[in-house]
């Protein structure tokens, strides 16, 4: 499709896209945000220790449980906890939070195991973080697709970046676009908007260029004949791209583009120290 053809449109379009990565990158920063974990915990049966925490944690069907010492105090919804605590109730994607000072202690469920992470804003991953790097904006990866739904969501079970975890999304439909001569069809994921597509995938520039696992694609909810509109340059990395503490879906296999699609966020520099 033929956008931007003039050097003003060009212009805001480029305006706009710069505006939209300084967001990102203001996001990431945030001082409870991925780049402030400092570990990733799967608590079991038996109470143990966590670094950089108190109390001693465990797990059981009740939930996740936290004994704190005399004198240990979190803070859970507002109010002030001592002793024994169990967060329950928490559902799969979901979790809660407790802080400790200037720590954020995240519980949530994922695969369905309970996980812990410890959120610090001085983590140096945080407070070194530089922006992301990202290829420089193109119209030409702006493209329009066709959005077809499924009768019934499908459960969707993909692998995550965690070895032996699991998710399962609802697949609401797919979308098919054209691309370089190719016309792939996309597994397409609830949003987090109403209405709203999310799009796992992986191309050739996976590994190379841009993070090996894949990347995400926001894309707004359809016009009522199905078109969609897939801005590329908007492919954004997954947490697991900053943090070895994520624990990521990867995309399904229908979602691996045979093109190299250069647009959007690359490699992180952190990802590239953390290599070598």
């Amino acid at each position: 499709m033929t956008l931007h053809d003039d050097a003003t449109s060009l212009d805001a379009f480029t305006a706009d896209w710069e505006a939209w990565h300084l967001r990102r990158d203001a996001a990431l920063a945030h001082e409870h945000g991925f780049l402030a974990v400092t570990g990733l915990y799967w608590p079991g049966t038996g109470p143990q220790r966590l670094p950089g925490v108190p109390g001693t944690w465990s797990a059981g069907d009740e939930g996740v449980t936290v004994v704190l010492d005399d004198g240990e105090e979190l803070v859970v919804d507002g109010t002030p906890v001592r002793g024994r605590h169990t967060f329950g109730g928490i559902p799969e994607r979901g979790g809660t939070e407790a802080a400790w000072g200037d720590t954020v202690i995240e519980v949530a469920e994922r695969g369905g195991r309970y996980v812990i992470r410890p959120r610090d804003p001085r983590h140096p991953l945080r407070t070194g973080f530089t922006g992301t790097p990202a290829y420089a904006p193109d119209p030409r990866w702006v493209v329009t697709g066709t959005y077809t739904a499924f009768a019934e969501p499908r459960p969707t079970t993909v692998g995550a970046v965690v070895e032996g975890l699991q998710h399962v999304y609802d697949a609401p439909g797919t979308i098919r676009f054209g691309i370089d001569g190719l016309t792939p069809d996309l597994t397409a994921f609830t949003g987090g908007t109403p209405g709203s597509l999310l799009v796992l995938f992986s191309d050739a520039t996976s590994g190379v260029t841009t993070y090996g696992a894949g990347r995400a694609l926001h894309v707004d909810a359809p016009a009522p004949d199905g078109t969609v509109v897939l801005d590329f340059n908007r492919a954004t990395n997954l947490p697991c791209a900053y943090t070895d503490f994520a624990t990521c879906p990867l995309p399904p296999a229908g979602n691996r583009l045979a093109v190299a699609v250069e647009a959007g966020e690359r490699i992180p520099h952190e990802r590239r120290r953390t290599a070598r």
